[in-house]
């Protein structure tokens, strides 16, 4: 858990800085611990300067040159919770690929339109958590990178700088696979 603990709040800490400078004389709030969002799927929530608020979900990605998002779809399969990609009230998916320094700011309600008729077409994968002595099961599936890119064209792929620095990344382009070949 300590592992996931740690990837979360680099992922965080992440799209703060960006979004800090994004946009110049807004504010950030965390609300990761805050029950009133931690139902909502609402990790900060994003004060624009025209006094405006988006709320960010925030994921961290640690596998290593993955082309896939996860989107969680059962959050606890043991407790039969479903996954923040469905329930989340946020905006904006900010979705940190960590060892890549990449992150992509996905208009979350878009992609689920998108995703909920075309998720039969991707796989799931099962991801096992431990917290102290009890365990459980995270479903999501797996979606390339470039699929979600074509279908939604305000998603958006930026390369992390070590100096905090943003620059923009042109969309992925689709990997040849059996579903295309």
């Amino acid at each position: 858990m300590q592992g996931v603990q740690a990837a979360a709040e680099r992922a965080v800490h992440l799209v703060r800085g960006h979004l800090l400078t994004e946009r110049p004389g807004s504010r950030l709030h965390d609300v990761s611990l805050d029950p009133r969002f931690q139902h909502r799927g609402v990790d900060l929530l994003w004060e624009q300067p025209d006094g405006s608020v988006l709320g960010v979900e925030v994921k961290g990605d640690r596998q290593p040159k993955s082309p896939n998002y996860f989107l969680e779809l059962i959050s606890n399969l043991e407790k039969d919770t479903p996954g923040c990609f469905l329930y989340s009230r946020a905006d904006l998916l900010a979705y940190v690929f960590l060892a890549q320094r990449e992150l992509h700011l996905l208009p979350l309600p878009a992609v689920r339109e998108w995703f909920l008729p075309v998720a039969r077409d991707y796989p799931l994968k099962h991801t096992r958590t431990r917290t102290g002595a009890l365990q459980y099961t995270t479903v999501g599936a797996i979606v390339p990178v470039a699929d979600v890119h074509r279908a939604v064209p305000d998603a958006v792929r930026l390369a992390l700088g070590p100096d905090g620095s943003t620059s923009l990344l042109p969309p992925p382009r689709a990997r040849r696979s059996a579903k295309t070949a």
